[in-house]
């Protein structure tokens, strides 16, 4: 993967998601995404030469903090993240950092937190303290909540990039036809997706649920309430769910056209 920068002049996310399947790359994502937050050069970042880089890509830096799923009395990794490993994140994040600007927490394997874990990170994502960062690295984005997701800036870095964009367009018509909110509008989307296979009909899920993560956020331009997103981000999930289990991508559409054809709700 290319290395991660803020251009000059770029103003930076108080949070970011680092998603890619391979862990290597998440944690390269990661890493560079802390340095760039506490580069002190000018210019793009992380310019690589001030202190703050150096201490930060040799992996030194006391600003940066590292929260991971902790380890068994066998030195097995355990199932996630905890909710009292994000407690003690949100009581940290009040405490000034050690010498640069800010702090920056990188939640490795972040979509491994249990629902518990997320709200309280969620409270954290809300109202974060001037003085942090967040990076959330993920294997799967869609395992964080919609309203996780939402307030970060997304960071794929994806051995399949080149499916991105055919998975968003597809993406943009099935919730357009969802918008539409008729049954001819269905129709004709299930007629247009019918030669999909699982792999991009996965990818469409995905690129949809990314974009209501948007609309949750006020980045999307569909005008979706937020009850709305919800339903549909529950209804992609099981759908995608069905696919990972072989269910057949045109019975997936059918239960998408029976019960995406929902009335917009204010």
């Amino acid at each position: 993967m290319e290395n991660v920068y803020l251009k000059s002049g770029e103003r930076a996310s108080h949070a970011y998601i680092a998603a890619s399947p391979s862990g290597d790359e998440r944690e390269r994502a990661a890493r560079g995404l802390a340095a760039a937050l506490l580069c002190e050069g000018a210019g793009d970042r992380p310019c690589g030469r001030c202190r703050s880089c150096r201490k930060s890509l040799a992996g030194i830096h006391p600003d940066i903090v590292s929260i991971a799923p902790a380890l068994d009395a066998e030195g097995r990794k355990k199932r996630g993240i905890t909710v009292d490993q994000v407690r003690a994140v949100v009581a940290d994040a009040q405490v000034m950092p050690n010498e640069a600007a800010r702090k920056v927490y990188i939640f490795h394997d972040a979509d491994t937190m249990n629902p518990s874990a997320q709200n309280a990170m969620l409270k954290l994502l809300e109202e974060p303290p001037e003085s942090a960062a967040f990076v959330l690295c993920a294997g799967n984005p869609q395992l964080l909540l919609p309203t996780v997701r939402s307030r970060c800036a997304m960071l794929r870095i994806n051995a399949d990039a080149e499916e991105d964009e055919p998975a968003r367009a597809a993406a943009g018509a099935l919730l357009d036809a969802l918008g539409d909110g008729s049954r001819r509008a269905m129709l004709e989307w299930s007629a247009s997706a019918a030669d999909m296979d699982v792999r991009a009909a996965s990818a469409m899920f995905r690129a949809a649920r990314e974009a209501l993560a948007d609309e949750l956020g006020g980045r999307g331009s569909r005008g979706l309430s937020a009850r709305r997103c919800l339903e549909l981000d529950k209804l992609f999930s099981r759908c995608t769910a069905y696919l990972q289990v072989n269910t057949g991508v045109k019975h997936v559409f059918g239960l998408v056209s029976v019960s995406g054809d929902l009335p917009e709700r204010k």
